[in-house]
């Protein structure tokens, strides 16, 4: 976790000097995070919480890069449902899914358990967020109540995960008087 924090550091110092990359790096590890099957490559949500928390004690500004991060998730579940729209069932014969036909299932079972509320669940659950955009495409769930659910999920966690650490931070720094 050291390294992890270091790393980060480092991250937040190289935004910092050079804050044309900040949000194209933020709404980049977003979206790779909430398309399927990058997500599990990706661990945006452990990121973004550090990522917060350090940007906030940096005095970075934190809506833009929430904002980022919620437009990224967003694009990334959009996209994910359109694979799912595009080929439909098929998707599950195509690596990694072929190899892993329980998640699909599991993340089909969630979506007929929740809905459009799976949705939006979805994006807070890891394992579920690898697949539930994708599973709402396949069984051609309608654009716009995919899109609402979606969107609003995005922005809270988005918003949550940046804006939340790092005011938190912020709020730290300031009562333990650095």
């Amino acid at each position: 976790m050291l390294q992890l924090e270091q790393w980060m550091h480092g991250l937040v110092e190289f935004m910092r000097l050079n804050q044309q990359w900040a949000l194209p790096i933020v709404f980049l590890i977003a979206f790779s995070e909430c398309v399927a099957v990058l997500s599990w490559l990706v661990p945006a949500t452990v990121f973004f919480t550090a990522f917060g928390a350090i940007a906030g004690a940096s005095g970075l500004n934190l809506v833009p890069l929430s904002l980022a991060a919620a437009l990224g998730a967003a694009s990334g579940f959009w996209v994910s449902y359109w694979v799912g729209l595009l080929l439909g069932p098929r998707v599950g014969h195509h690596w990694p899914l072929r190899d892993n036909p329980e998640l699909l299932r599991r993340g089909h079972d969630f979506f007929e358990k929740w809905g459009v509320l799976g949705i939006a669940i979805g994006h807070f659950f890891g394992p579920i967020r690898a697949v539930i955009a994708l599973v709402a495409g396949i069984v051609k769930m309608p654009f716009w109540p995919f899109q609402l659910a979606n969107f609003a999920a995005s922005f809270a966690w988005g918003f949550g995960l940046i804006y939340g650490a790092g005011r938190f931070s912020e709020f730290m720094v300031q009562i333990s008087g650095k």
